[in-house]
């Protein structure tokens, strides 16, 4: 089907459903923005190719401390930024000043100001004492020639709440805004911000106007989709906040697995959005992850990026394993991440970066295949394989072949060539992992991938 035509039967399906589940008409039929006000303003497009870079939770969970960020940001710049890697992010509760695992501590003792706003934690970020926030380490992370970013729970402090804190800027106070009945199932630290009430809008802007200040890029904001449709309204006004926060910073969302049906609202709001729970080195969750992103594909675009979550690669879980994937796993997800153009955000502990995951992570022509294509779509496949195809967006005559194996036994792949209209043509076909020619074909493509496996082809006509 022509890319277009399935791209607006996608959005009148979408909006119908919408209708038909009760979402709100002026989100159902929002037009995909991606600019905030100060991006507009600028001409620019937040992130109008998939973000990359790397994030604390794979590695360090909510445990992170500012000496651990330092030494993964240096890694970082030797290693990864020269490929594209930019956005460096502190995950969850860097506000929590005895996180000491992945599990949260039961009314733990939160780090805010005098507003109810989350603070860093001095004691896990000496930069911060003194009310500084994490202006000082925004400061080093962009002195190394990245973006800074945080993580953020939906909602108000539960401390706030029993506190009564006032909102900067009003005369209301937490306990006015305060939904107690939108409670995060899996942390205990926030309430909901009932969006109905006033003061609640300002609260939110009062947040991200401290971000800005802080000099945050970037913002990772969790419980945003269980469900979506309770959730939408705090979506929407983080978005008003950064818009009027005057500073370009990217929403991303999470976690999924986010409902098809609001798929002309979020793009609207956030650049990229989780499409699944926690993703881990697990198969069966590396599995699931190729109907999700044929799902969401219709809305993959500048500044619309469906994720499907960070790449848990090297060192893991509070150093405690190495991924489990396999090397051909690891070379899936590669694959799969880059021709469906999700962002890739590394997770594994760069203190313990390998050889092998480097290359993995820094090939220049699968990157590119991340980066810089268009008309990315899945094919039809069998039981047992998937196929994606793109187009180079750089080379009007370089197309795009992955082609994976997602069974237990090995595959021995026979692609029509007339499925990408090359006919019986003589197609020169590159080996993008192995960055080496394999010759020409001509009417089919033959490879045998191996169980789990992927093999990603460059086909000039």
């Amino acid at each position: 089907m022509n890319p277009n035509r399935r791209r607006l039967l996608a959005t009148s399906l979408a909006s119908a459903a919408a209708a038909a589940a009760g979402v709100p008409s002026s989100a159902a039929n929002a037009a995909t923005p991606k600019k905030t006000a100060a991006a507009a303003a600028a001409g620019a497009v937040l992130a109008p190719t998939p973000p990359m870079g790397w994030n604390s939770w794979n590695s360090f969970g909510p445990t992170i401390t500012e000496a651990q960020a330092l030494e993964n940001a240096d890694i970082m710049v030797a290693k990864l930024l020269p490929s594209g890697y930019n956005v460096f992010t502190v995950d969850i509760q860097w506000y929590e000043p005895n996180a000491n695992s992945y599990t949260y501590r039961k009314d733990a003792e939160l780090t805010m100001d005098q507003y109810g706003r989350l603070q860093p934690a001095p004691n896990r970020f000496p930069s911060a004492a003194g009310g500084a926030g994490f202006k000082k380490l925004a400061d080093q992370i962009h002195k190394r020639g990245m973006k800074f970013g945080i993580h953020l729970m939906r909602g108000i402090p539960r401390q706030a709440v029993q506190k009564n804190t006032p909102i900067l800027g009003t005369n209301l106070h937490a306990q006015d805004i305060a939904d107690t009945k939108a409670i995060c199932e899996w942390n205990g630290d926030m309430y909901g911000v009932d969006m109905t009430k006033p003061g609640a809008q300002e609260y939110y802007n009062s947040v991200f106007k401290q971000y800005a200040e802080w000099g945050v890029d970037f913002v990772k904001m969790d419980d945003m989709s269980r469900p979506y449709e309770r959730n939408w309204p705090e979506v929407e006004a983080a978005h008003k906040a950064i818009a009027a926060s005057g500073r370009p910073i990217i929403l991303s969302l999470s976690p999924g697995e986010m409902d098809l049906r609001w798929d002309r609202h979020v793009p609207h709001y956030a650049q990229m959005w989780r499409i699944s729970d926690d993703f881990w080195d697990e198969w069966r969750l590396l599995e699931e992850q190729f109907q999700r992103l044929e799902n969401w594909n219709p809305v993959l675009g500048p500044g619309s990026w469906p994720d499907a979550d960070m790449l848990p690669l090297g060192r893991l879980a509070l150093g405690a394993r190495d991924t489990k994937f396999t090397p051909d796993e690891q070379q899936t997800l590669m694959t799969l991440w880059g021709i469906a153009r999700s962002p890739l955000i590394m997770g594994g502990d760069l203190r313990h970066l390998d050889a092998k995951t480097l290359a993995l992570l820094t090939n220049p022509e699968v990157l590119a295949v991340n980066q810089r294509s268009r008309e990315n779509r899945p094919q039809r496949a069998d039981a047992g394989t998937r196929i994606w195809s793109a187009r180079s967006a750089d080379q009007h005559d370089l197309q795009y072949l992955a082609l994976f194996n997602t069974s237990n036994a090995p595959v021995d792949f026979a692609f029509d060539l007339s499925r990408l209209n090359l006919g019986n043509r003589a197609v020169a076909v590159r080996d993008l992992w192995a960055r080496h020619d394999l010759g020409t074909a001509r009417g089919k493509i033959n490879a045998a991938v191996p169980p789990h496996g992927s093999v990603l082809y460059g086909l000039k006509a």
